[in-house]
Parts: C-alpha cells; sequence; structure tokens
C-alpha cells in the first residue's frame, strides 16, 4: 500500500511538473514589414534602388527617343526615298524596336536582382536580431504577423518588435 501512494504521489508530482512546464511555453510574434520599415538600412536601400532604377529609366528614355526621331525623319522622307532605302529605314526602325524591348526586360530582371541584392543584408539582419532576442527570452515559436496567416493572437503571445528595435538600436 504504501508503494502504491508513492507512486500515485511520484506520477501526480511528475503530472503536475508537466503541467507547469506547459504553462511557461513562450510563443511570440513579430510584424517583419514594420521591423524592415524602421530599420535605417532600409532607407539607404530604398534610396539606391530609386538613383539605379533612374539610370535604367534614362536609357530607355534615351533609346525611345532615338526610335522617336528615326521615326519621324522616316515619314518625312518616307514618300521621297527609294524602295531599297524605305526597307532598310524599316528595318533600322524595327531593331532599334527590338532593342528597346530587350533592354526593357534585363532591366527589369536586373531591377529586381539589385532590390534582392540590397534588402537579404538587411532582411538577414533582421532575422537574427529576432533570433537573439527569442533565444534570450525562451521563446519557443515566433510567428510573422506580416504574413497575413496567423488567423488569432493571444494577448499571451509576446510582440518581440520592441525588444528587436532595442536590440538593433533603432529607437
Amino acid at each position: 500500500m504504501k508503494r502504491i501512494l508513492t507512486l500515485v504521489a511520484v506520477m501526480a508530482l511528475t503530472a503536475f511538473s508537466t503541467i507547469s512546464n506547459a504553462q511557461t511555453l513562450k510563443f511570440g510574434h513579430i510584424d517583419s514589414g514594420e521591423l524592415l520599415q524602421q530599420m535605417p538600412e532600409r532607407e539607404q536601400a530604398r534610396v539606391q534602388l530609386e538613383k539605379y532604377a533612374k539610370q535604367l529609366e534614362d536609357q530607355m528614355a534615351a533609346m525611345q527617343t532615338e526610335f522617336e526621331t528615326k521615326y519621324q525623319q522616316y515619314l518625312e522622307q518616307a514618300d521621297s526615298l527609294p524602295q531599297v532605302l524605305r526597307e532598310a529605314k524599316e528595318s533600322e526602325l524595327t531593331g532599334i524596336q527590338q532593342r528597346f524591348q530587350a533592354f526593357q526586360q534585363t532591366a527589369q530582371k536586373d531591377l529586381s536582382a539589385k532590390e534582392g541584392e540590397l534588402l537579404q543584408p538587411i532582411i538577414d539582419k533582421a532575422k537574427k536580431a529576432i533570433d537573439d532576442v527569442a533565444a534570450e527570452n525562451g521563446f519557443i515559436y515566433v510567428f510573422d504577423m506580416s504574413s497575413g496567416a496567423i488567423l488569432f493572437n493571444s494577448d499571451q503571445s509576446v510582440d518581440l518588435l520592441p525588444l528587436v528595435l532595442k536590440k538593433l538600436g533603432i529607437q
């Protein structure tokens, strides 16, 4: 009988310990989009990206101007040009238009690549800060609220944004 009571007591203590451990699980959340917006590096990346985009736009504008100028010249001279020259001008205009379209596609890809190149170090820095704060404070999960996939957020879930901003030295 004594052994049974001892066994029941040990099981009760184990169950109580398990329940208390379950209650100490810490969950956190953060809006990573808001975090990135508040990081000063994000503004610097935006400025660099805008400068790069402006260079590409200027080149496209120059190509467009070249096409329009040559097209206007063609229209003015088309009736007086021999067939061979007219076809050569038309071919030249088609080539300019094709180069413009190819440049436009390449510029779009380059701009996306440049954005990734500029943002990736910022994203990595934010992720490291989130990981560090979560580890330092004993969180087992941190949910990203910016994805919009979280359907419920309990009051017991801790918003890590202020802690991460502090870790990054952002006021």
